[in-house]
């Protein structure tokens, strides 16, 4: 159950990472996710595969600290909101606010808005998984999961 379930799991995240979506973003978003649920193989995963693809350790280091930080772009500070309110759900009984949504339409076309949701849903169900059966941060390498997906 569970090897087919992670895989199905892992199928779904390609349809996110085949969108026109920025890699950059969603690397972004996966790691904010991860930072505010405690996600630490999450957060470990997302940071390696963000730093082999390019990403500085500038940006990396400053994810935590988005709004205080001049090295994002406007698109990704918003997406980085939209991240955190759709995260953090259970604290703002409104959801994400009609802010956020404005700053997400004005930068991201119709399918990259749905790649931007359903990554935000899917790594809050992975950091979920990941934080109930306690999976052990630090052991990651990037492209170590490849062969699971296909």
């Amino acid at each position: 159950m569970a090897t087919r379930f992670g895989k199905r799991f892992a199928n779904a995240s390609l349809v996110i990472g085949n969108s026109s979506l920025p890699k950059s973003t969603q690397e972004l978003v996966s790691l904010r996710a991860s930072q505010i649920n405690g996600c630490g193989v999450c957060t470990d995963m997302h940071t390696k595969d963000a730093a082999a693809a390019g990403e500085s350790a500038v940006r990396l280091n400053l994810v935590a600290a988005w709004r205080e930080a001049t090295v994002f772009t406007e698109a990704e500070r918003a997406a980085l909101a939209l991240a955190e309110e759709g995260t953090r759900l259970a604290d703002a009984h409104t959801g994400v606010s009609d802010e956020t949504w404005a700053q997400v339409r004005k930068h991201y076309d119709d399918d990259q808005v749905a790649a931007l949701v359903s990554l935000v849903a899917l790594i809050n169900a992975a950091n979920r998984i990941n934080v109930i059966v306690r999976t052990p941060a630090g052991s990651y390498e990037p492209g170590m999961f490849d062969e699971f997906v296909s």
